[in-house]
């Protein structure tokens, strides 16, 4: 009778211990993967601390220069620049959007997709086959002489030029995501306005534009802060900015200092775009797309109207350059194709290769991690290690190479070797790009794993006890698609990239981008256009990924 509750205590105990074991397991569990992003977060930010802790190393001399000479050019041009971009990008990237989410006219089906082609085209090769197009020797001036019209063009090669060759390579951002806020607003407030005897441009200006005004601020917000870290047009241009002068104080004056010291200005100018950029993705929310099939009906001039506009910037954006770029890949190939091509791709492809799949590792990581903790410091970790997007190339390239260069000056006084081995390799803009390109991986997949549900979750813990096992027949389907689109824009992206590449890169390590620098510089447009070509068609198969996810959303 008396060995009864022994038994009973026995079990007690024993479930106990169980639930403490499993406590314990949990909370080892919460303290690994929290300090693994912690990690991948301090990782990511470093070349930003070290570019802010320049400002403790004062370079008098070179200020006293830069401040006389430089900076109210740089200020200048920058402020040209970020007005033009965003007048010119908002107005025509909100016409197309409301034209072709809410009209009928010939040829609209095909421009609602074709008009996010220009984002193909990095913005350094629209700069260079403008310039070619429009200068003296180029085939517009050469035609009209030909014709008997000697007028000459004014030269595009100012921050006039520059201003509007970004504003048509940057005005998709604003085009994708005012066409989804109007697709999202239907058709019945639209028809209320217009039963209150509101014509279609007051419904226009008083009803829709309003509502979909967070989202068009929002794409406003993405094409000025590429923008601002652009360097590839504005070289082309003959434009000093931030990224330029960065260059400069590098190579120019060899000043790594003063270099990372103009980097963390910039660093401050792109972060008040930032906090802008926040507060109106907070006000754009998410909105849901009712799926309008029923358009708008006007009149035949009005029709046809729409259809010259979409044509116009279709024609100057995209089809024109790309053509542009064909032909002169068709005149220069044979002479100028050669062995070093095939350094060229190869050097592009590792470079890609390794990047896309390290962030898209890390990725993975930080959406899983992100998912399991969804507290406050898990948030704040995340931002952190996807912030190197808003930071433009020639920033990180510096933030990376200083404590590299430091590091390699440290083996070097220790005598663990006898000249520099880190600084100048591929460890380097390995680096380098991943900080830049981690919120390229990492969105898709985050967006892609918010798919999991909860009920999902649990009944593949019912299903099996063994975590790999639940990851390979539950979480990797579901992530799968959005592991695939990281992997594509993340490798175009890298494809793409110029100013990482070329101040980071060793002595004689060329990429196609960095080929496109060298030749742009000189001034030999044609022989720019084959590495160029190459890019933009790599760039199209993320554009087309997007225009699908676009097109079952909208």
């Amino acid at each position: 009778m008396m060995t009864m509750p022994k038994a009973s205590n026995r079990q007690s105990d024993t479930v106990k211990k169980a639930r403490v074991a499993s406590q314990d397991h949990t909370v080892g569990k919460r303290i690994i993967s929290k300090s693994v992003l912690g990690l991948i977060s301090l990782f990511m930010l470093v070349p930003i601390l070290i570019v802010l802790l320049s400002w403790t190393q004062p370079v008098a001399d070179i200020w006293t220069h830069m401040r006389e000479y430089i900076l109210p050019q740089v200020l200048k041009n920058t402020a040209i620049l970020l007005l033009m971009v965003t007048v010119i990008s908002g107005t025509i990237g909100t016409a197309l959007a409301w034209v072709t989410s809410m009209y009928r006219f010939p040829g609209q089906r095909f421009f609602a997709w074709a008009l996010m082609l220009p984002l193909a085209i990095p913005a350094y090769v629209f700069a260079f086959v403008t310039i070619g197009i429009v200068d003296f020797s180029g085939p517009l001036q050469t035609g009209l002489r030909d014709f008997g019209i000697s007028t000459a063009i004014p030269s595009v090669r100012n921050v006039w030029g520059a201003g509007i060759v970004l504003s048509l390579a940057f005005y998709p951002y604003v085009y994708l995501l005012a066409r989804q806020a109007f697709l999202s607003q239907g058709r019945r407030a639209i028809e209320a306005g217009q039963m209150l005897g509101l014509s279609r441009s007051r419904v226009f200006f008083r009803l829709a534009l309003p509502q979909a005004l967070p989202w068009v601020i929002g794409g406003l917000l993405l094409a000025a802060m590429e923008t601002l870290a652009d360097f590839g047009a504005v070289s082309v241009f003959n434009v000093d900015t931030f990224t330029t002068a960065i260059y400069k104080a590098w190579f120019g004056f060899f000043s790594l200092t003063t270099a990372a010291q103009l980097a963390a200005l910039l660093i401050g100018v792109v972060f008040i775009v930032v906090l802008f950029e926040q507060y109106w993705q907070a006000k754009r929310g998410n909105a849901v797309t009712q799926g309008n099939s029923r358009r708008f009906e006007t009149s035949i001039p009005a029709k046809y109207a729409m259809t010259l506009l979409c044509t116009v910037v279709f024609f100057i954006a995209f089809l024109v350059p790309f053509l542009q770029l064909v032909y002169w890949t068709a005149m220069n190939f044979q002479q100028d194709f050669d062995a070093r091509y095939i350094g060229f791709v190869t050097n592009s492809l590792l470079l890609a290769s390794m990047t896309t799949l390290f962030i898209a590792v890390l990725a993975v990581i930080i959406a899983w991690v992100k998912r399991q903790y969804p507290d406050k410091s898990t948030k704040l970790m995340t931002t952190l290690a996807n912030l190197g997007y808003v930071v433009p190339g020639t920033v990180l390239a510096v933030g990376v190479f200083i404590p590299i260069a430091w590091l390699d000056n440290q083996l070097i006084a220790f005598g663990i070797t006898s000249h520099q081995v880190l600084s100048g390799s591929v460890i380097v803009m390995l680096l380098a790009l991943s900080t830049r390109f981690m919120t390229v991986s990492f969105q898709p997949v985050d967006r892609q794993l918010q798919r999991l549900t909860i009920n999902q979750e649990a009944a593949a813990k019912l299903l099996s006890d063994s975590p790999f096992q639940r990851w390979r027949q539950v979480v990797l389907p579901v992530l799968s698609p959005g592991v695939l689109t990281a992997l594509l824009m993340g490798f175009v992206e890298v494809m793409k990239e110029m100013p990482i590449t070329l101040m980071t890169r060793r002595q004689g390590w060329d990429t196609l981008a960095v080929r496109v620098f060298e030749m742009t510089s000189e001034g030999m447009w044609a022989r720019a256009a084959l590495p160029s070509l190459l890019i933009v068609l790599v760039g199209l198969i993320p554009v087309w990924i997007l225009l699908r996810q676009s097109d079952k959303t909208g």
